[in-house]
């Protein structure tokens, strides 16, 4: 199965996403170390979706993006080729749904902290500050990028409640904006390019991202048997 995949890169840090996995994505300090994680990446992400992962993956890079970016720390401000033109009312209500289960997952991977204060994740700092390392502290970070996703393209967000309603609040808002599916690519924060395409990616992988934090942190702290794999990374 070929997976069509977008490298952004800073000298040999590199991130891979996969252009039709929407969220999915890989780190590594080369190219080739993200290639290799690649395929465990995607049959994951397929078992959560509830697909049936086929015998391989043939990975292939369609775009590279050079960025001044801290690419380590998944700083990121490309824009795939494939999110700059229009989206079809199905297209958007399929990422809409896979936006918003998720946030619900998210939410009950949380939930199944037994202290959400509690971590034995070692202090690190960021280009954005120190990295978040108790259930709270994730959960919290996860959610409060919910105002600034939307803004990027147009829609007035808020922070308020759980990360699925106030992302759900957001959708309605994009929604309201006349002709909301053919949003050429504006210039937003940071002078970096978005779309609706793109903030429905930004959403899945930035959860998946703390997601993966949130579990190995928990399973380091509480044992494997303590917290939930709503996203199955541990199969």
């Amino acid at each position: 199965m070929k997976i069509n995949c977008v490298w952004e890169h800073n000298g040999g840090d590199s991130i891979l996403y996969a252009a039709d996995y929407v969220g999915a994505y890989t780190r590594g300090a080369s190219r080739e170390e993200a290639v290799l994680k690649m395929p465990e990446e995607i049959r994951r992400y397929q078992l959560w979706r509830g697909e049936t992962p086929p015998d391989g993956y043939d990975i292939e890079i369609v775009q590279e993006k050079s960025s001044g970016l801290q690419i380590q720390d998944a700083d990121s401000d490309v824009i795939f080729a494939s999110e700059e033109g229009p989206l079809t009312a199905g297209e958007y209500e399929r990422l809409k749904a896979l936006a918003l289960r998720s946030a619900a997952d998210f939410l009950a991977l949380y939930t199944s902290f037994p202290d959400k204060h509690r971590s034995a994740a070692p202090f690190r700092e960021t280009f954005y500050g120190a990295v978040p390392r108790t259930a709270e502290e994730m959960y919290r970070h996860t959610k409060n990028v919910n105002a600034y996703y939307f803004s990027e393209v147009g829609a007035e967000a808020d922070n308020e409640g759980t990360i699925l309603s106030c992302r759900a609040r957001g959708f309605e808002a994009l929604e309201s904006i006349e002709g909301f599916l053919s949003l050429a690519p504006m210039t937003g924060s940071y002078d970096e390019l978005w779309s609706v395409r793109k903030v429905l990616r930004r959403f899945i992988w930035h959860d998946r991202i703390h997601a993966k934090a949130m579990y190995r942190m928990g399973i380091r702290t509480f044992g494997a048997d303590a917290i939930a794999d709503i996203f199955g990374f541990a199969r």
